[in-house]
């Protein structure tokens, strides 16, 4: 079997966790220039062409959305304070 090169290629299906109006209508993922992008879509009308639909895209980064989500790391003077704690505790 070969392998498939998905440079420059993408897809997106509807988004079934959407619960509020400002989460997207659909989800995915796109392969740009060999670098990984997640991909939102949002249903709506062009009013210029008597409420045509269309579909509004949003692209970010993959790495951008795991730093986002990855817990920050305390500074070594972050850390020193930590060690202020009052060590008479009798057990």
């Amino acid at each position: 079997m070969t392998d498939y090169d998905n440079t420059n290629r993408g897809a997106f299906w509807k988004n079934d966790r959407r619960e509020k109006d400002t989460h997207p209508h659909f989800k995915g993922s796109i392969n740009i220039e060999g670098k990984e992008y997640w991909l939102s879509g949002w249903k709506k009308a062009d009013d210029a062409k008597e409420n045509a639909p269309l579909v509004s895209l949003s692209v970010q980064p993959k790495e951008a959305r795991q730093e986002q989500s990855a817990p920050a790391q305390a500074t070594p003077e972050q850390k020193q304070n930590f060690d202020d704690f009052d060590d008479d505790i009798p057990f």
